[in-house]
């Protein structure tokens, strides 16, 4: 119980902080950043809008509000494939880039001053070693690596 309540405690004041921290100085959410940065990324500075929402672990019409948003703010554009007309995909724009480029330095300065700077590197080590194992059970691949 200790363990669970002060994951959840600190991953929502985590994101919480990160939040508003890339409202002030982008304008943008912690989302919205994360969009951005997987897109510039990407091959092309583009991914098919499906393949996004599952880098991101959202809902395909949360990453469809989110990418309508930014689309309007002109961070992102939306272009539909030749090939299959059913996929579309996210195209980060200069002025995506340039406000990922403005974001980053404070955003990686406060992940670091929250979390990084505040735990030793065996701590570190063991958190990241035991989320990652959490994520590949939920993803289905625990079962599949250890053979079973």
């Amino acid at each position: 119980m200790r363990a669970w309540l002060a994951f959840i405690s600190a991953s929502a004041l985590l994101n919480r902080c990160l939040d508003q921290q890339l409202k002030e100085d982008a304008g943008i959410s912690h989302l919205q950043y994360e969009i951005l940065v997987r897109l510039g990324a990407a091959p092309g500075r583009e991914m098919r809008m499906t393949a996004l929402a599952d880098a991101l672990y959202n809902s395909k019409s949360g990453l469809t509000y989110q990418v309508t948003q930014m689309e309007k703010a002109g961070l992102v554009r939306r272009r539909s494939c030749p090939s299959d007309v059913r996929a579309v995909y996210a195209c980060l724009t200069e002025a995506g880039q340039a406000l990922v480029e403005r974001a980053a330095p404070g955003h990686v300065a406060l992940v670091r001053e929250l979390l990084i700077d505040a735990l030793s590197l065996e701590q570190l080590n063991t958190l990241a070693d035991g989320l990652g194992k959490v994520v590949r059970r939920m993803l289905g691949q625990e079962t599949a690596a250890a053979g079973g």
